[in-house]
């Protein structure tokens, strides 16, 4: 391969593919963000070691109110219940402020919580970030009640049906693996 063909290769491999990040199997990073939902932004961070004890589902998504992330949000929303239930804690993380992300909450009425991650801190641990762009990249993973990471969609494809059916069998799976 020529050097300039090299380099044009080098420069369209998405970053996803660069940085992995955590693999199934290994203990989930650890974070400390704000958190924000539909009444508004807590008071105190939440610690990802704080649901130790429930499955989480850590969907990193890139900026609030877009259409990407619109549909995403809203398919949790209307699909909450069968995707979730009542013992799955969801925690959707961008790099939008804790009030960006409570205004749009409680305007589309999302029954999770979202965290703030301006800083990139969980996006660095999870190498969800876009190289430079002030971003997360559409990645979520799964965490079983014990600490650990279950399942792994990089990227999620929101508009893809089967990312949400391959979703709910992930968050089954995890949850079941510590009954």
């Amino acid at each position: 391969m020529r050097p300039l063909s090299l380099l044009l290769a080098t420069l369209f491999v998405p970053v996803a593919l660069v940085a992995q990040g955590p693999s199934v199997g290994d203990a989930a990073p650890e974070w400390r963000l704000t958190v924000a939902g539909k009444d508004g932004v807590e008071s105190r961070p939440l610690s990802l070691s704080s649901l130790r004890g429930k499955t989480v589902v850590m969907a990193f998504f890139p900026k609030a109110r877009t259409s990407g992330c619109t549909i995403q949000m809203k398919t949790y929303r209307d699909r909450h219940q069968e995707l979730f239930g009542d013992d799955v804690e969801l925690i959707a993380i961008s790099r939008d402020t804790p009030e960006e992300l409570a205004s749009w909450a409680r305007d589309e009425q999302f029954p999770f919580r979202f965290a703030s991650d301006v800083d990139g801190v969980a996006g660095g641990a999870y190498h969800t970030l876009m190289e430079g762009r002030p971003y997360e990249a559409r990645v979520l993973f799964v965490i079983d009640p014990s600490g650990k990471v279950s399942h792994v969609m990089r990227p999620f494809r929101e508009i893809d049906p089967t990312s949400y059916d391959e979703l709910k069998e992930a968050v089954a799976r995890a949850g079941a693996a510590t009954r």
